[in-house]
């Protein structure tokens, strides 16, 4: 696959599927935190929630075809096993909040519960921290 334009376009699609999970799951996570008190907690999440997992198909995707690529010297990278550990965290955490507040995010407009702001935290070390380390991981 690194032969012609197969890899390159792979990673400019990785990047752009980051692009849109990060922005999205960044200005909802900020706003659970409390920034953007004017806009409504529903509608953030309604506006940014499918942009978020459209960029999250588009990064498992081309994530295995950039893993395929390269997988017999990435099998064995403690860094991506970390990176892989990291974006399974941040995953469940996504979906475990899906779950147990989507109906409840009406109420949420003035302050979000401690939990609700706790899995918002989570998902803005977890998200930035994947990034990184999916970059360390070609210095290694």
């Amino acid at each position: 696959m690194r032969a012609g334009w197969g890899y390159p376009a792979a990673n400019v699609l990785h990047l752009v599927g980051l692009a849109m999970l990060l922005g999205a799951i960044a200005l909802l996570d900020l706003r659970l935190l409390g920034y953007g008190r004017r806009l409504p907690v529903p509608e953030v999440s309604r506006l940014l929630t499918p942009l978020g997992v459209a960029g999250l198909l588009l990064v498992c995707v081309t994530g295995v075809c950039l893993f395929a690529a390269d997988a017999s010297a990435l099998i064995g990278s403690r860094i991506m096993q970390l990176k892989l550990g990291v974006v399974a965290v941040a995953v469940i955490n996504a979906l475990a909040f899906g779950v147990c507040f989507r109906d409840r995010l009406a109420d949420w407009d003035t302050r979000p519960p401690r939990l609700g702001r706790a899995s918002a935290a989570l998902s803005l070390l977890c998200w930035p921290l994947a990034l990184v380390l999916g970059r360390l991981i070609a210095y290694t």
